[in-house]
């Protein structure tokens, strides 16, 4: 007739739940493994159902590769091999460019404001080259300094200086050289003409009219 709550808990078995309170038993807490362990089940739980049909099909592929032998497993890979050339075979053919753009680093043609902005679509021909086209402004002042422009000008005689920029004519190349070399002529001290003489009647004379003067006996 001892109350439970009075008798020894050394009586009790292990693992029992106690004594009861209120006429409850006392129910044991949840550990925080255990909440964890549960959620990432669920979450396995979900994912399987998600990718039933993708877990299905590759059971499927791999029970069909174990039952092939080495020569279907190798006729299969070449012919995965010859499929992906034809497909990057395609890709090339049927890249699309209707404006004739250039093509850029990356094999595709480049965008069409990037066009637009350097100009490409306006064409630049030099005589001095051999009629050759540049397109773009900027390959055009950039071709006065490239093998071709030189060439020409020293086949015609006339040294590439910045004097000769943006001169793509070649008639119009050979009279710049003219005027160039007219106007270092006037500047250029000419003894034969400039420098005076004086006879013994104090008469003036340029070197040549002097010189021959005096080979004739007048002077």
């Amino acid at each position: 007739h001892t109350p439970l709550e009075k008798l020894d808990r050394k009586h009790f078995a292990k693992g029992s739940h106690g004594p009861q309170q209120n006429g409850n038993a006392l129910t044991p807490q949840p550990s925080a493994d255990a909440k964890e362990i549960a959620l990432i089940e669920a979450k396995v739980k979900r994912l399987c159902d998600l990718l039933q049909e993708i877990i299905v099909r590759t059971k499927e592929n791999v029970e069909k590769k174990q039952a092939l032998t080495y020569e279907e497993m190798e006729a299969e890979r070449d012919e995965e091999d010859v499929q992906a050339e034809s497909e990057s075979d395609d890709d090339e053919q049927q890249i699309y460019n209707p404006l004739k753009l250039p093509m850029g680093w990356d094999g595709k043609p480049i965008p069409y404001w990037l066009y637009k902005l350097h100009g490409l679509g306006q064409e630049f021909k030099c005589e001095i080259c051999g009629n050759h086209s540049y397109w773009g402004r900027r390959a055009y002042e950039r071709h006065f300094k490239e093998w071709r422009h030189q060439h020409g000008m020293r086949c015609l005689g006339i040294p590439n200086t910045k004097n000769f920029n943006e001169i793509t004519s070649i008639e119009e190349a050979k009279q710049l050289w003219e005027r160039i070399q007219e106007r270092q002529g006037l500047n250029k001290w000419r003894p034969d003409l400039e420098e005076e003489y004086e006879d013994q009647e104090g008469n003036i004379y340029n070197k040549k009219t002097y010189s021959d003067l005096q080979r004739q006996g007048l002077i």
